[in-house]
């Protein structure tokens, strides 16, 4: 498993976490969960006993559970139980304390969300514009993410529609689509724009947005009117669907002289907004009133 680890800090208290490469997956140790949110004196025990009665209430989290070595106290590399996103909040469910509380109230919040949800779908489509406000986005950013959502539903309905399944077999398409269109697999991509959990798409230029739908589009269109019957011809469908998405980028490229793609990711290019218009305000501040 590739993994890296690091310690992120919570009131001042160490939480150890692993990044899994192959899984795209943050683990925790649960121990220092523990500690942070119990202020338990020894944490590792009450952890036993917290896995027991877990156990006994018919939890299959802590079954689920599993141990990796990570850097102690003392330097040195020690088994300890960790969890995924999913496993740890399902565990600090069943902890007792006032700290705890936040966590289990932030989940009921996401569960009646979700279910209001299922009863309006539009609400969703609401939550993702004002979560994207929130973050930054320009309207006109805003306004593309949201056809490209749209885009890609098109083309995992084609997919379906062929016989295409969900997981692996999407996630290779995926990958030849974007291999053709920008010279990278997804994860190459992610890993270019220093990525781990976040969404891609997420933390595309517009540019780069425009020509991943481009992209996907077209391959839901070729997909329609060649039908292919395999998998092994989904898979030509989806690099001819990218090579076209790639021919515009090199075009665009030729034109311009700057990369299409770049590793800057959505925190960065807001950041690159953000100094514009305080250096638009700083000269407009600086420069003497002529009007007068």
């Amino acid at each position: 498993m590739g993994q890296n680890d690091k310690i992120q800090l919570f009131e001042d208290k160490r939480i150890r976490t692993a990044w899994d490469e192959e899984k795209e997956e943050w683990f925790f140790s649960v121990v220092d969960v523990i500690a942070v949110l119990t202020d338990s004196k020894d944490p590792a025990a009450y952890w036993r006993k917290l896995k027991q009665r877990m156990r006994e209430e018919g939890n299959e989290t802590v079954t689920n559970c599993h141990g990796l070595k990570m850097t102690a106290a003392d330097g040195k590399k020690r088994l300890t139980d960790v969890a995924d996103t999913e496993q740890l909040l399902r565990i600090i469910q069943s902890i007792p304390s006032p700290k705890a509380e936040p966590f289990k109230m932030w989940l009921a919040q996401v569960g009646r969300e979700r279910i209001e949800e299922t009863i309006d779908p539009e609400q969703t489509i609401e939550r993702a514009l004002e979560t994207y406000r929130r973050k930054g986005y320009s309207r006109e950013w805003i306004n593309q993410r949201l056809q490209a959502i749209q885009v890609r539903k098109e083309l995992t309905d084609e997919w379906d529609a062929r016989g295409v399944q969900q997981g692996i077999e999407y996630a290779i398409l995926t990958d030849e689509i974007s291999r053709a269109w920008s010279g990278m697999t997804t994860k190459q991509y992610k890993r270019l724009k220093g990525l781990k959990k976040e969404n891609l798409r997420d933390n595309m230029t517009t540019l780069e947005l425009v020509l991943n739908m481009l992209a996907e589009a077209t391959t839901t269109e070729i997909s329609k009117q060649k039908a292919p019957e395999s998998f092994a011809e989904n898979v030509e469908v989806a690099r001819a669907g990218g090579k076209v998405a790639g021919d515009a980028r090199k075009a665009v490229e030729a034109q311009t002289g700057v990369p299409v793609i770049t590793s800057q990711n959505s925190a960065q290019l807001n950041q690159v907004v953000t100094d514009m218009i305080e250096g638009v305000v700083a000269k407009a501040i600086d420069k003497p009133d002529t009007d007068k």
